[in-house]
């Protein structure tokens, strides 16, 4: 199949768009793990704009900062690439960039403001897709270490902190056998980051990473995830694995075909209110059974040289990064401004 042919001939591009990306100070965050995983956000942006440059575009960058609205004001880009994952560290903070560009009228690629907002309450996307029929392992939300545990709940469980994505934390210590370890983990967390914390069953088993980009049509490209640490008695990638290592000395990408798990990764992009494209965690488990992880709007984004997993998966099914860009231009055009 030749992915480029939707890609009509003549379609329209941008003579200007604005970059928008974090802007990162070591005092934002917390700890220094949740600094690492933003501390190249300017660095990224620049190496996406020269993507855009060679599409004939002019490109400015812009932090996600108080003085945003007037510099995108004066100067009018055509669209903005919306890359903002945090607002002086705090991730919930970059569901207002989508707010400010629908205020401004200018279309953006991503999710809106609901998606965005949705996308760091992760025991709320949750819900939407236990009630939408899409499965996910049995969890619960902690707000305190002392709550009492779900009766429903069998260890053993992964806790994962609800507002906050790149897998800040999730070490060989967030999986629990026990009670005590797991409180021990909940108090941790809790009164580090200060927020509620998901934990859910984990799921052993295959993990299938899913990228769906909107064109014309909304396509699904999924791979397998082939972890080369196989005396671990869990399987997963840590956040050294994502951070502190090159991809490859843990895990590779297989392509990875089911026409079913397409379907529900159209379904959970619909429900969790995502725009252009998306990215979803699952789990598959001995009897093939299905288990939705993870779902994030405008997850990271980039070439396939930074290492991002979006890029890294669609040129395996060669869908080159220009290409990608191409259709988020194509579908922002189409849509216009991406307001709820």
């Amino acid at each position: 199949m030749d992915e480029k042919s939707e890609q009509p001939p003549g379609s329209r591009l941008p003579k200007k768009v604005a970059i928008l990306y974090s802007e990162v100070k070591r005092s934002y965050f917390v700890t220094k793990e949740q600094y690492l995983t933003e501390k190249d956000a300017y660095k990224e942006a620049r190496i996406i704009g020269k993507y855009l440059q060679k599409l004939g575009i002019k490109v400015k960058y812009f932090p996600g900062t108080p003085s945003l609205p007037e510099k995108l004001r004066r100067i009018k880009p055509d669209m903005v690439l919306n890359l903002v994952a945090s607002i002086k560290g705090q991730e919930y903070l970059a569901a207002s960039i989508p707010g400010v560009l629908d205020l401004l009228g200018i279309p953006y690629t991503g999710a809106g403001i609901l998606g965005e907002s949705l996308s760091y309450n992760k025991f709320l996307i949750k819900k939407l897709l236990v009630q939408n029929g899409v499965p996910t392992p049995n969890f619960q939300l902690f707000n305190t270490p002392q709550d009492p545990i779900d009766s429903s709940l069998r260890f053993p469980l992964i806790s994962k902190l609800n507002e906050i994505h790149g897998s800040v934390e999730i070490t060989k210590e967030a999986v629990s056998e026990t009670e005590k370890h797991l409180r021990t983990r909940l108090k941790f967390l809790i009164e580090t980051y200060k927020q509620p914390v998901l934990v859910e069953e984990f799921i052993v088993g295959k993990e299938v990473v899913a990228v769906l980009l909107e064109g014309l049509n909304k396509k699904v490209y999924m791979a397998e995830k082939c972890f080369k640490k196989k005396k671990a008695k869990y399987q997963f990638a840590t956040f050294e694995d994502q951070w502190l290592k090159q991809g490859t000395e843990s895990f590779a990408y297989r392509k990875f075909k089911d026409p079913i798990l397409k379907e529900y990764v159209k379904k959970a992009f619909d429900v969790t209110k995502m725009d252009d494209y998306g990215k979803f965690d699952i789990r598959v488990d001995q009897s093939g059974r299905y288990f939705f992880l993870d779902c994030n709007s405008n997850p990271a984004f980039g070439p396939k040289e930074i290492e991002c997993a979006l890029a890294t998966i669609l040129d395996m099914y060669e869908v080159s990064f220009l290409e990608i860009l191409r259709r988020l231009i194509q579908n922002t055009f189409k849509n216009g401004t991406n307001g709820d």
